[in-house]
């Protein structure tokens, strides 16, 4: 699966150079939400010493407009620190758009190098392997998309935490709560411990997904052949009672498989809500003791939120990495029946 793209000469332009061009757009993105972070902080600062502009409101409103869409950091007219939401947020919008683009159109050259690396093979046996076309046309498509999409949030997941992980821990000395504030870097510690906690729930939450979703493929491989098969010979094939069969295992398959994804979604929807409020409850009684400002509460939620998402990545996409552990069994699968059946001479070398 791999080998067919990232150790072909055919493919080494796309697999890394495309790579690197995703990396560097990444580390593009992570940097303007470093100094998004910044903006929050000043932001938030000045709208809680807002009542200090009542007698001079238009030099407020002013600062407010100018925090939110000034372009005075562009143009030079006046001297401003920092840049406003719209200089950080504008290009960030048109990176992200780059590259989720960009990432679709890798994720196809994978596929297609996936595809016509397997297709000869193929062809060379004279077994049948089950699921063939399913494998090699529905499969192939799944894994190149679901790696190319989690690969993604990994790279993004490890570029976010380098930069926020040193913000973080600075701002750890704003906490004003016993116990963690005699901790150095009580936040970034307490994001680790509640993320790889949740992510141990959640692997004996949903430990049968994986071999539900990968019996849910097979089900949704035979019913599909019999129905491919009756498109040149419907007398021998798409019997009533035969598709009903079929049918009645997906649907026994598919509701064991929703039950259990409704135990997995109940954990990770309150998991979810609970970290929302995390970051005030540890941060909160700081801003009546005067010892945090409003700015450096936001600040310290937007980077604990960074944080945790980072160590918390794969929690919140292990349904999708249940369907990818379902999708390469599979692939792995054929690729020994091919590897057992083909003809000696086409088989890859090693």
């Amino acid at each position: 699966m791999f080998h067919y793209f990232y150790k072909s000469k055919e493919w080494a332009f796309w697999a890394y150079g495309g790579g690197a061009v995703l990396i560097f757009s990444l580390w593009l993105q992570v940097e303007l939400t470093v100094a998004i972070n910044g903006w929050y902080g000043d932001f938030y600062n000045l709208l809680q010493t807002a009542g200090e502009y009542t007698d001079k409101s238009d030099e407020g409103i002013m600062l407010f407009f100018q925090k939110l869409i000034g372009l005075d950091y562009l143009t030079g007219t006046a001297e401003v620190e920092h840049p406003s939401f719209l200089v950080l947020a504008f290009p960030y919008v048109f990176l992200a758009l780059f590259t989720n683009w960009f990432t679709r159109i890798y994720g196809l050259r994978w596929r297609q190098a996936m595809t016509f690396g397997f297709i000869p093979r193929w062809r060379t046996v004279e077994e049948e392997i089950e699921g063939s076309s399913q494998r090699i046309q529905e499969d192939c498509n799944r894994f190149a998309r679901i790696v190319e999409s989690l690969g993604l949030q990994v790279v993004r997941a490890v570029m976010t935490l380098i930069a926020f992980i040193p913000i973080l821990w600075e701002l750890s000395d704003k906490v004003d709560v016993p116990v963690l504030r005699d901790i150095e870097g009580s936040l970034v510690w307490g994001a680790l411990i509640v993320s790889l906690g949740g992510l141990l729930i959640s692997w004996i939450v949903g430990a049968k997904l994986p071999g539900l979703e990968y019996n849910n493929q097979k089900v949704e491989a035979a019913f599909r052949k019999d129905l491919v098969l009756a498109e040149d010979n419907k007398k021998d094939y798409a019997r009533p009672e035969t598709l009903f069969e079929l049918f009645t295992g997906i649907r026994f398959n598919y509701q064991r498989l929703y039950l259990h994804y409704g135990y997995f979604d109940l954990w990770v929807t309150s998991y979810d809500q609970f970290m929302v409020i995390v970051p005030y409850l540890v941060m909160g009684p700081g801003l009546f003791t005067g010892a945090i400002t409003l700015g450096v509460m936001v600040q310290v939620s937007n980077a604990f939120q960074k944080v945790h998402g980072g160590f918390a990545l794969f929690l919140h996409n292990w349904t999708t990495i249940t369907e990818l552990r379902s999708i390469y069994k599979r692939l792995h699968e054929f690729e020994d029946n091919l590897q057992k059946y083909e003809k000696p001479q086409f088989k890859p070398a090693d």
